[in-house]
């Protein structure tokens, strides 16, 4: 890898030396030397965008001089200063399910350019990417021994067409590398070995230069890096093509809202419990397309694994970025995580000479703040549908029931079912006995026959231990084995109607809970090695038990998963399962031993121990001494090294993965994972205008917080839906159907899986839940076939949309499925940052209404036609007239406000999306 810098730069340009090492670098302080401005009082997160200005100031291309000198503006004005700027990123981060697609792109950019006559070298990356397999395992078998090792068969079953896709990338494209399945979570692979903090790299002439290592992944979560004070967040997989393909990214200098913390954690509570409230305060507060920047005394006695933890859930509080800057504590996670002795000297180097150091007299101007002491915080979940919806455990129970009493429109009595099982651990085996309440129930935990017990609403049908949001983090992993153990010496099992699943984000986690004997009684209680990957986290929890399944929806229960994962959205866990709570997994542990929803936990019995007594959490809950000397005895720097040491090569069925080694794909024709999109397909070398938008119809009319899950669902679906017709046709068993999320090679499956979701409800139609809208005949169909219905007669597309339109994951194919189905623009009230940057990137144009106006106020059913004018000579982020003809023939004026937010966007919906830019100016280079 070489790195490329500016043609302008020499002013900024100075020598380190750290022991033997000499190093160029970008200075900052040469920079105010140069007369560019005052930069010491900027937060170090933007300290990092600033000095990838040094270093890419080409005299005005693409960096300037002025764009420089904003920086110091932006100190000036209160922490204000959005000036459009082209930021590069030295590496890009991907997972399989949203990697498969951007490969899948790669390969297709390289048929068109030879379609165009250029030359399909042109198509690689120029900067490094890593692809780490992690979404892909499903949790078919749990709850015994073999769980981990049948689920990889089937994994590798499933998913071989993807995998030989992925190895074929491998060895097709420079700079690109695969981390195979089975090794971790592409967020917790990153922050514990492919990170550096301080990256090194020769330039154009063969000196080595440092700076600061940066990133976008194409998952929300990349953020989890900041932790590290490694400044990297969520972007599409289109825009993340680009940027593999050496495009800047164009963004407006940040707002940085400075979050301070102080005190220090008290017993009994988690860095999961922290980032609960730091994810409903700046939810409170408003930060979306915001970084900020944690400091404050409470730092001092803040684990990096904590910090990750927060960092991880950025997206959740709305920001672009959670970051924290360089210490102690990052030289200390660095050394225990198996770093290079001389890479860390340097981050310190480095840190403390360029003004990213965090000392006793860190103060830098922000442009809003808010405060947090530690010592508040109480143990927490979160739920029952978004992360931000905070609970103290102190009150969970309760607040179920209120969530309960809406659903049921204030019934006293919900439908309830009773199951029963014979035998201990695995799968409930339902025994049907006739009755008027369902199915009667009788049980066996550790052998002894247990109370009558019934599913009903708020039976608890899922505990798992996921995610590298809090896997990651070895004090509630090491809690959690504690918990299990307690529990285990005083008799409690967990309910056998729990699906429990522990899937962690390393190998390195499963090392060190061997190592500390805790896996044994984590097994013991249904806890077994599931997979190293995902999980239940994005849907991934596999099927309940028939009989389970059966009785949730013929009975209409309202069922619920508690895991470690940042993301509760409805419809995301499983297809069975209502209310979802996100919390730490000692807590997880602790609600599968009760499996009901209703109970409160912090003051009931978990259950009767194996002398008939009464056990409380209390009972069973580790101290944090105990948590803290079990970390520091089996989390060391060894089993990092061990872990990672061959962390690319595989085990026998990955390195047993066969590929041609050619320059494009020979794309199968019979494939049902990898197809070649139609993006490239005929195109014309010249870009066109942008058009008005004119006699458009509406597909859809969705409310507030309609998530890209609710756009571009990632877990199952049924046969009897347009995805699962398809593959029905095509001879595929339904067992084969695998997941929205494994098969976003395949445009077909994800344009009918776009608007899928099966909570997702249209407003055009009333009372149905799913994927349906009106077609052109005005009756109910599915949001797919109306859509093709629609493009046969040639009618564009739009959709509205209420508040916080496209939250959540950074799926590129809620904007590629929008732009497959016709959709030529969203009208929403506002958009999450990256939906609507993948939008643009797929040639949708986003429109924000004004003054006051909404769906509702305007008394929008779909049944309208839209026209949007004045686009031909559009600027970036202009207002614009459109008018909306009613059904009755009224029509309504109203002004949106354009959402194309920068120059470049402008070109990118010229040219009908970022990729075809891209591929044009490397045929006319």
């Amino acid at each position: 890898m070489t790195v490329q810098v500016g043609t302008d730069t020499a002013k900024t340009r100075r020598t380190l030396s750290v022991g033997a090492q000499s190093v160029s670098y970008y200075s900052i302080a040469a920079a105010t030397d140069a007369g560019l401005g005052d930069f010491s009082r900027l937060p170090a997160a933007l300290k990092v965008v600033l000095e990838n200005m040094l270093r890419f100031e080409d005299g005005g291309r693409t960096v300037s001089t002025d764009d420089i000198k904003a920086f110091a503006e932006w100190a000036t004005k209160g922490g204000k200063n959005p000036r459009e700027i082209a930021y590069r990123p030295a590496r890009v981060l991907m997972q399989d399910f949203t990697g498969v697609p951007a490969v899948v792109d790669l390969a297709a950019m390289r048929d068109g350019i030879k379609a165009l006559g250029g030359d399909a070298q042109k198509i690689n990356p120029l900067n490094p990417v890593d692809l780490v397999i992690d979404h892909s395992v499903m949790i078919d078998e749990f709850g015994n021994p073999r769980a981990f090792q049948l689920n990889v068969d089937r994994e590798y079953e499933r998913n071989m067409e993807r995998y030989q896709f992925l190895k074929w990338g491998q060895t097709a494209f420079d700079n690109f590398r695969v981390v195979p399945p089975g090794t971790g979570i592409c967020h917790q692979v990153n922050l514990e070995y492919l990170s550096q903090t301080v990256w090194t790299d020769k330039d154009q002439n063969g000196e080595l230069v440092a700076y600061p290592d940066t990133l976008v992944g194409t998952d929300s979560h990349t953020t989890m890096v900041n932790g590290a004070a490694v400044l990297g967040w969520g972007v599409g997989g289109i825009e993340a093509e680009a940027a593999m393909l050496g495009q800047p990214i164009s963004m407006l200098i940040p707002e940085v809202v400075g979050f301070e913390l102080t005190g220090q954690m008290v017993e009994g509570t988690t860095g999961t419990d922290l980032v609960l409230k730091v994810v409903e305060m700046l939810r409170e507060k408003g930060v979306v397309s915001k970084f900020v920047e944690f400091y404050g005394a409470g730092l001092d006695h803040l684990p990096l694994a904590d910090r990750a933890t927060i960092a991880n859930m950025a997206p959740e509080y709305g920001a672009t970025c959670g970051f924290f800057p360089i210490d102690g504590e990052t030289l200390r996670y660095l050394e225990n995580t198996g770093r290079d002795k001389d890479r860390i000297a340097l981050v310190e180097a480095y840190a403390r000479e360029n003004g990213f150091w965090r000392g006793d007299d860190y103060a830098p101007v922000y442009t809003d703040t808010l405060t947090l002491d530690m010592g508040t915080i109480v143990p927490a979940i979160s739920g029952p549908k978004r992360p931000q919806d905070y609970i103290a455990l102190t009150e969970a129970a309760s607040a179920f029931g209120k969530y309960v009493k809406g659903i049921r429109s204030g019934e006293d009595a919900s439908p309830r079912a009773e199951v029963r099982w014979e035998g201990e651990g695995g799968a409930p085996e339902p025994v049907d006995i006739p009755g008027d309440e369902g199915h009667h129930a009788r049980g066996h935990v550790n052998g002894s026959e247990a109370d009558r017990m019934q599913l009903h609403d708020g039976s608890i049908v899922i505990a798992s231990i996921t995610s590298c949001t809090n896997t990651s983090n070895p004090y509630v992993m090491i809690g959690a084995g504690l918990v299990a153990r307690k529990a285990r010496e005083l008799g409690l099992n967990r309910k056998p109607w729990v699906k429990t699943s522990l899937a962690p984000g390393s190998q390195v986690v499963s090392h060190y809970l061997e190592a500390a004997g805790l896996q044994e009684d984590l097994d013991a209680i249904g806890f077994n090695l599931v997979g190293y990957g995902c999980t239940t986290c994005i849907g991934n929890s596999g099927p309940l038990a028939p009989e389970i399944s059966k009785t949730i929806n013929d009975c209409d229960l309202i069922a619920t998963s508690v895991l470690s994962g940042n993301r509760n959205f409805e419809g995301r866990i499983s297809p069975d399962v209502r209310a979802n709570y996100l919390a730490s997994p000692p807590l997880v542990v602790a609600y599968a031993l009760v499996g009901d929803m209703n109970v409160d936990i912090s003051t009931a019995s978990l259950g009767k121990g194996k002398d008939g007594q009464d056990v409380y959490l209390k009972d069973i809950w580790p101290s944090a001494k105990e948590i803290a000397d079990l970390v520091e005895k089996t989390v060391t720097r060894e089993a990092f090294l061990d872990k990672y040491a061959d962390v690319f090569k595989g085990d026998e069925k990955w390195q047993s993965v066969e590929v041609p080694e050619q320059e494009t794909y020979d794309w199968p024709a019979t494939s049902t994972y990898v197809q070649n999109p139609p993006y490239f397909q005929n195109m014309d070398p010249k870009p066109g205008q942008i058009e008005d938008i004119a006699g458009a119809r509406v597909l859809a009319v969705l409310g507030d917080m309609i998530t890209t899950d609710h756009i571009s669902p990632a877990g199952s679906f049924k046969e009897t839906s347009p995805a699962g017709k398809y593959l029905i046709e095509r001879q595929v068993p339904v067992r084969e159907f695998n997941s929205y999320g494994s098969r976003r090679g395949n445009h077909e499956i994800m344009m009918r899986g776009t608007f899928a979701n099966i909570r997702i409800r249209n407003e055009m139609l009333s009372g149905v839940e799913g994927g349906y809208t009106k077609g052109p005949d005005g009756q109910q169909t599915s949001i797919y076939d109306a859509a093709m219905a629609w493009q046969e007669k040639g009618v564009p597309l739009v959709v509205f949309g209420g508040e916080q339109y496209g939250a959540g994951s950074s799926r590129d194919w809620a904007a590629k499925g929008t732009a497959l189905l016709g959709v030529k623009a969203v009208i929403a009230e506002n958009f999450e940052r990256i939906h609507r940057s993948n939008l643009v990137g797929m040639g949708v144009i986003p429109f924000e209404f004004t003054g006051g106006d909404t769906r509702t106020s305007l008394g929008l059913t779909g049944e309208e036609t839209v026209n949007i004018l004045g686009l031909a000579d559009v600027k970036p982020l202009q207002e614009v007239p459109a008018t909306i003809i009613m059904a009755d023939g009224t029509e309504k004026s109203v002004t949106l406000k354009c959402r194309i937010d920068t120059e470049v966007e402008i070109d990118y919906i010229k040219n009908g999306g970022v990729l075809h830019y891209v591929l044009r100016s490397l045929v006319a280079a």
